[in-house]
């Protein structure tokens, strides 16, 4: 059995091969022994799952090991997303909650991510005391464990139903009143995943008319994977063109990554989308305070800060880290070109159904497009491109390739100096005319991944392609 690690969103693996039921127990076992720990059993611990193949089960595997731990449970007897599942740790006080999901990586895989009592995904403090509990269980601890009748004869087991709470709460954080009666249409794109019926009824319920694809339980995802890229997207840019809809919403496997189609069938970057949506926000609500932006998302959001007088801080990759922000400083909005979004008054945990309802709340509210928002916003602020490209290489590489990223100091990338190197984490490289890149390898596959910002598509590829002759890939 290889080492399970947490990485920058849980444990992720191949069902059948590492992804058993055995260490799936394992885990749990872990999980509970942190939570027992921490005296947080009492409160209960929620349990959310899925669409994908065996995630039920899993579920329930999971309740049986954290109940025979003396842990109550709160279980739904449906699949919900993950900010669902986030909601309802706050909505019950409960001491955590353990997700069955595998987000937007393909079918084969499952994985489970743990939320600790704050709401938002957990720190590298809580994963690595996890971790440890994990290899104490795997060097021979006792697993705990009651079948599922056992805990429900004892009490332990609460079915769980926060849709309607987490629903209104939705419609408290989003205006969608003034698309009443209009009857504007949006197309909904679920992806097979957990987030089916969600922003459909939301948005049904302001007036919009709604045209649901890809919304039934599909645990191969159409032979695809559900994850809301301009290259997966492709047949929801064709339903909003064929029924002449304002906008297109997709969400991932477990919906907390968003996705945005226009009127005119085009996909819009998440880097694009949470600039205009911080300054909607700007523009709509008194709230004022930092923002919160990964070292990969764009520095867009900066100029918007800028403008008024707001700080941003800029966090390591991964969400935990932009939901540590909201917790802790007070930010107003946290982002991440990967399309994870939050807001102050919300669960510090990323959320796609919110994302997309404030892009829909944006454009009802200005009576424009999101052409025309964008228009006014470059008139503005000026206009950047920015993309994620990633440069496989064979293991028996990855020294050299790392030695010469560590040598890479240049003076000048593409022709601009250089203002600024970081190596909080792989190395950030920015340049004079705001340029910027960053290179880093992933932790789970052999990829070395390169985000580059610049001014327009010419500037973006010179740099990409000076990166990739100096790592030689």
């Amino acid at each position: 059995m290889s080492r399970i690690r947490f990485g920058t969103d849980g444990w992720r693996d191949i069902i059948a091969d590492n992804f058993t039921f055995a260490n799936l127990r394992m885990v749990v076992q872990g999980i509970a022994s942190y939570v027992n720990g921490r005296r947080l059993g009492k409160r209960g611990v929620v349990i959310g799952y899925d669409n994908r193949f065996l995630s039920r089960e899993f579920a329930e595997a999971t309740c049986g090991v954290l109940a025979g731990n003396g842990i109550r449970v709160y279980i739904p007897d449906k699949t919900i997303p993950t900010p669902v599942a986030a909601f309802a740790v706050r909505h019950h006080r409960a001491g955590g909650a353990i997700m069955i999901t595998a987000s937007h990586n393909p079918p084969q895989y499952s994985g489970i991510k743990f939320i600790p009592e704050y709401a938002g995904p957990a720190l590298p403090d809580v994963t690595e005391e996890i971790e440890k509990e994990i290899r104490r269980v795997s060097e021979g601890g006792r697993i705990y464990e009651l079948s599922m009748k056992e805990a429900e004869e004892l009490e332990l087991v609460n079915r769980l139903d926060v849709d309607e709470s987490y629903i209104n709460h939705l419609q408290k954080l989003v205006n969608l009143k003034v698309g009443a009666g209009e009857a504007s249409t949006v197309v909904v794109d679920p992806m097979f995943g957990a987030g089916i019926g969600y922003l459909e009824r939301v948005l049904q319920e302001a007036g919009y008319r709604v045209v649901p694809i890809n919304n039934y339980r599909d645990p191969l995802f159409g032979g695809s994977m559900p994850e809301p890229t301009d290259r997966l997207l492709g047949r929801l840019k064709e339903e909003v063109l064929r029924h002449g809809a304002v906008l297109g919403l997709a969400l991932d496997g477990d919906a907390d990554r968003f996705g945005v189609v226009d009127d005119q069938g085009r996909y819009w970057p998440p880097n694009r989308i949470l600039s205009l949506l911080l300054q909607h926000i700007l523009r709509t609500r008194s709230m004022r305070g930092p923002i919160a932006r990964t070292l990969a998302t764009t520095h867009m959001l900066d100029r918007v800060a800028e403008a008024y007088g707001l700080a941003v801080l800029e966090t390591p990759v991964g969400f935990k880290y932009i939901g540590q922000c909201l917790r802790e400083k007070g930010c107003i909005l946290g982002g991440e070109e990967s399309g994870g979004m939050s807001i102050l008054g919300h669960v510090p945990e990323k959320d796609g159904i919110l994302a997309g309802l404030l892009v829909v709340e944006m454009l009802a509210l200005s009576g424009k497009s999101l052409a025309d928002i964008h228009r006014e916003f470059v008139e503005e602020f000026g206009d950047t491109e920015s993309e994620r490209l990633d440069l496989r290489y064979d293991e028996k590489d990855r020294d050299m390739v790392l030695t010469r990223l560590k040598g890479f100091r240049p003076r000048q990338v593409a022709g601009i100096a250089v203002t600024s190197i970081s190596e909080q984490e792989g190395k950030k490289i920015t340049l004079e005319d705001d340029s910027w890149l960053l290179i880093r390898a992933s932790g789970t596959e052999p990829v070395f991944r390169i985000y580059v910002e610049a001014p327009d598509q010419t500037r973006l590829k010179l740099i990409q392609n000076e990166v990739r002759g100096v790592l030689g890939l």
